[in-house]
């Protein structure tokens, strides 16, 4: 049970990232995005390619935690992800600090669900 709910917190935490990556790289501008962000189209207009980075790192972030899903064998699956989700809630802290203190609750608290789930599934 308790690795059914990792491997659920793991998926959640990857989606997220993955809707993060769709929201900055081509939502930036759209009414979405706009909105998401609270940005005027103006300054969606002068900071969209740094969004586009910064969706792009988040799909880094996705693509690790589903490839340990997929492609390594579950001790070093566990490894992969204890680090990943570490990067997250790091990313997580540092945006709430420099950016927004919603960004802590958004992105940091379910990769540390996560990562807890992971740490103490057997």
């Amino acid at each position: 049970m308790a690795a059914s709910l990792a491997r659920a917190l793991v998926w959640l935490v990857a989606l997220e990232h993955l809707w993060f990556l769709v929201l900055e790289m081509f939502l930036w501008r759209k009414p979405l995005g706009l909105k998401t962000f609270g940005l005027t189209p103006e300054l969606a207009e002068a900071s969209a390619s740094l969004a586009m980075n910064q969706g792009l790192y988040n799909g880094f972030l996705a693509a690790g935690l589903i490839w340990s899903r997929f492609a390594l064998p579950p001790a070093e699956a566990r490894q992969v992800q204890l680090f990943f989700l570490g990067c997250v809630i790091a990313a997580g802290i540092f945006g709430a600090a420099t950016a927004k203190k919603e960004i802590l609750f958004v992105q940091g608290l379910p990769a540390l669900i996560a990562f807890a789930a992971v740490w103490m599934a057997p």
